[in-house]
């Protein structure tokens, strides 16, 4: 083997942007490449992120956003997309004042929060050691600043949710519990009765609960050849035991607050590089252990693949439900890409601005055995299918008041065929 077939097999992998066909340019860093181009000595592109972050923080951009909600009128704001608000009570206010927002049977018009900041964004993780580090404590102080506002430069919009069950209703012939569905809409409704009896107990969850998942996708795809569960996020507000995240013992911890912006956990790039990172580093990974060779893994992902989120709940769900949005009604939108910067990684989620003909869809009072499954990445990307579904938590405002919040595990998976 020549010295440059050895520099080859050692070099970061790079993800090409493979954009869905027609799909306008993402708002991105560097047009969009991925941070592995910039690897300094195995760091996968971290410093160059940081640097970029605080560069994008220093033009103002993101202050002046906020500067224009803080200095608004009263009432709603007028924005290039429609009026927006500040709060959700303003916002559903408007709602129940209005003769003009129709609502489907099994349906709910509510405040969906949205960006209103079309830059590429950036998030420095907890674990990162910029916070335990005295040499950088002024860097770390703008980025914290950073961290505080991204919420400031949100605003609610008025949406209206479908129910999902009723998909067949509005897509006539489309089942909502099939893998066509998935195709077209990038969201779908499966079915389990889990043996698994405590969610708050990781081993459990690791050790039943994501056999029986990979099993549900093997039948739920049946084109699909294998199927990887490998994390999981428990959600519960009213919890009283321990919350704490333990990653080196896979114990993602309890939490306690929703994610309540419209995203979608991955991208163009972000999609290939976790599957990558998965199959060749076993990075992350809660579930079976992966130790894919280079050229395993580039078979593997020369085929179809995908990643589904499952998110099952372990009582009926009467507030903080989990929304999903379908892939035809933004297909042609660009998505902001908001980078995650870890010491060894630099993830890519996208976040999305409002439009008024988004479709969303919820499962009202979800139960226990049902299983709603959003798709986050489809590697292909002819415009025959959907590539990613987008998704938030939101309030229910025709939930009694003492209405119990959602309680529910949420694993993810990469599906392969």
């Amino acid at each position: 083997m020549s010295p440059l077939d050895l520099a080859d097999k050692n070099a970061p992998y790079v993800p090409s942007l493979q954009r869905t066909e027609g799909q306008p340019p993402p708002i991105a860093a560097h047009g969009g490449l991925s941070y592995m181009s910039f690897d300094q000595d195995g760091d996968a592109g971290t410093a160059q992120a940081i640097e970029d972050a605080l560069a994008e923080m220093a033009e103002g951009e993101g202050q002046r956003v906020i500067d224009m909600i803080d200095n608004a009128p009263p009432g709603p704001i007028k924005t290039k997309w429609g009026p927006a608000f500040r709060d959700w009570d303003e916002c559903v206010a408007y709602i129940r004042s209005s003769n003009s927002i129709k609502v489907p049977d099994g349906g709910v018009a509510t405040p969906l929060p949205y960006t209103v900041y079309e830059r590429p964004t950036y998030s420095v993780v907890t674990s990162n050691a910029i916070w335990r580090d005295p040499t950088r404590a002024d860097a770390a102080e703008i980025l914290r600043k950073n961290e505080q506002d991204i919420r400031r430069r949100n605003l609610f919009f008025v949406q209206v949710l479908r129910d999902a069950r009723r998909i067949g209703e509005y897509y006539p012939g489309l089942s909502p519990s099939s893998p066509e569905c998935m195709d077209k809409l990038g969201l779908s409704l499966a079915h389990l009765d889990s043996k698994c009896t405590n969610i708050y107990d990781s081993a459990e969850v690791e050790r039943v609960y994501y056999p029986e998942i990979e099993k549900l996708l093997l039948e739920f795809f049946p084109d699909a050849t294998d199927a990887l569960v490998y994390n999981h996020d428990v959600f519960d507000k009213d919890y009283a035991g321990d919350r704490t995240e333990d990653q080196d013992n896979k114990n993602p911890g309890v939490n306690a607050n929703y994610a309540m912006l419209v995203h979608n956990d991955l991208n163009d790039n972000s999609g290939r590089v976790r599957c990558r990172e998965l199959l060749t580093k076993n990075l992350r990974n809660f579930g079976r252990t992966q130790n894919c060779t280079e050229e395993e893994a580039d078979a593997k992902m020369s085929r179809r693949f995908m990643s589904i989120n499952l998110a099952k709940p372990i009582e009926t769900i009467e507030q903080y439900p989990f929304v999903l949005c379908a892939w035809p009604s933004f297909a042609d939108q660009p998505y902001i890409t908001n980078y995650r910067v870890y010491d060894d990684r630099v993830g890519e989620t996208t976040r999305f601005t409002y439009r008024p003909d988004h479709e969303w869809y919820w499962f009202p009072q979800q139960k226990p055995n049902e299983v709603s499954m959003l798709k986050c990445y489809d590697s292909v990307t002819d415009g025959s299918v959907s590539r990613w579904s987008f998704h938030t938590a939101c309030i229910d405002p025709t939930a009694p008041a003492d209405a119990r919040c959602r309680k529910n595990v949420v694993v993810r998976a990469f599906v392969f065929f």
